[in-house]
C-alpha cells in the first residue's frame, strides 16, 4: 500500500511541471516593395475636375411677332456691343406708328377745339376732361407703338460670343422663340465641387495659390480667384460648388463647356506627406495604419497613422509618419507582427 502511494505522488508531481516549450518554426523573409516618406514640406496641393462657363449667357428673343428677315450673325462668332443679332419685318410696326401719330394728332386738335369753347361757356367741363384724358390715351398708344418698332431689333447688349442659333432667316417668330445664345467671354468662370472636408478647414491665410490647367496646354497654369460659392452642400456628395474666375488667356479659344483642373496649394493643418494606397491598412475601428521597415534588422512595426481627404496622387497623412520613414508599399495585408521582410527591387520614392 505504501509502495503505491509513492508511486501515486511521483506521477502527480510530474504531472504538475512545466511542460517544454514547442520549438517555433523557423519563420521565412518575405520579399515587400519600400516606400520612403518624403515630407511635403508646408503645403498640400489638391486637384479638382472644374468645367468651363461664361461670365455670362443670354438667350436673346423679340418681344413681338412677325417675319425674321435679318440674321448676320453666325456661330461661333464674336460680335461687338450693339451689333444687330437679328430683325423682324417692321412694316406693319411702322404703319402703326403712323397710325398712332394720326390719332394723336386728331385727339389734341379735339381737345384744343373744346378748350377754346370752354372758355367761351359752350360746353361743359366734363366734355373737355374727357377730350384731355383721350388726348393722354394717344400719347400712350403712339409710344407703345414706338416701342414695339424699335422690338423688331435685336443688339448685342456685350461683346459677345455668338455660340448658337435657335432658327434661320425668314420664317415666322413669337416672343416665346430663342433666337441666339450670347455669352460672355471676357472673363472666363470655373466651377469645381470642392469636399466639405477641405472647403470648411480653407482661409485666406491657408490657401498659398490657385491655377486652372487645361489637357491642350499641360504645360501652363492660370491663375485664378474664387468668385462665389453656393451656400449649402450638395446632399449625396456632400461637396460645395465653388465658381473661379480667370482672364482668357490670349493664345487660346477657351470656351464654355471645356474641362480644366483647379489646383489648390494649401497649408498648414493639411501640410504632410503622401503615401500609396496600397500601403494602408485599414482597422477595425476605422482607423488606418502602416507597415514600418526597418532596414537594419529586416523587422517591421505596426504604427497608427491619421489620413487625410484623398486628393491627386496618393493619400495625403496628417500624422503618424515623419519624413524619411521607410513603409511597405503592397502587400501589407498580408503581414503580421514579429515577420520579417526584405526589400525587393529598388527603393520606391514617387507615387
Amino acid at each position: 500500500m505504501k509502495a503505491r502511494y509513492l508511486a501515486l505522488s511521483m506521477l502527480i508531481a510530474a504531472g504538475c511541471e512545466p511542460a517544454a516549450e514547442a520549438p517555433v518554426a523557423e519563420q521565412s523573409i518575405r520579399p515587400a516593395r519600400i516606400f520612403q516618406v518624403v515630407s511635403e514640406g508646408a503645403s498640400t496641393t489638391y486637384e479638382f475636375v472644374g468645367r468651363v462657363e461664361a461670365a455670362q449667357t443670354v438667350d436673346v428673343s423679340f418681344e413681338v411677332s412677325g417675319p425674321l428677315v435679318q440674321l448676320p450673325v453666325l456661330e461661333g462668332q464674336t460680335v461687338a456691343k450693339g451689333s444687330l443679332v437679328a430683325a423682324l419685318d417692321p412694316r406693319d410696326f411702322m404703319l402703326a406708328v403712323r397710325e398712332a401719330e394720326v390719332q394723336l394728332q386728331l385727339a389734341g386738335q379735339d381737345f384744343k377745339r373744346k378748350r377754346k369753347l370752354l372758355a367761351e361757356r359752350g360746353i361743359s367741363q366734363s366734355v373737355v376732361d374727357d377730350a384731355r384724358a383721350l388726348y393722354e390715351l394717344r400719347q400712350v398708344r403712339l409710344a407703345q407703338a414706338k416701342e414695339a418698332l424699335a422690338d423688331t431689333k435685336i443688339y448685342a447688349p456685350f461683346d459677345a460670343y455668338v455660340a448658337r442659333r435657335f432658327t434661320d432667316n425668314h420664317v415666322n417668330v413669337t416672343p416665346e422663340n430663342k433666337i441666339a445664345r450670347l455669352t460672355d467671354l471676357t472673363e472666363l468662370l470655373i466651377k469645381a465641387n470642392i469636399p466639405e472636408s477641405i472647403y470648411a478647414t480653407a482661409t485666406e491665410d491657408s490657401v498659398l495659390s490657385m491655377a486652372a490647367e487645361f489637357s491642350f496646354a499641360p504645360d501652363r497654369r492660370f491663375a485664378l480667384e474664387v468668385r462665389e460659392n453656393t451656400g449649402e452642400a450638395d446632399a449625396v456628395a456632400q461637396t460645395y460648388a465653388v465658381t473661379f474666375a480667370m482672364p482668357p488667356p490670349e493664345s487660346l479659344n477657351v470656351l464654355p463647356g471645356m474641362t480644366a483642373t483647379v489646383i489648390v496649394e494649401m497649408t498648414g493643418e493639411l501640410a504632410g506627406v503622401r503615401v500609396p494606397t496600397t500601403a494602408l491598412i485599414g482597422g477595425r475601428e476605422g482607423d488606418f495604419f502602416v507597415w514600418v521597415f526597418d532596414p537594419a534588422t529586416g523587422g517591421i512595426e505596426k504604427r497608427t497613422v491619421e489620413v487625410g481627404p484623398a486628393s491627386g496622387a496618393g493619400v495625403p497623412i496628417r500624422s503618424g509618419l515623419r519624413d524619411g520613414d521607410l513603409i511597405v508599399a503592397a502587400g501589407a495585408s498580408h503581414l503580421r507582427s514579429g515577420m520579417q521582410v526584405r526589400m525587393l527591387g529598388e527603393l520606391i520614392t514617387d507615387i
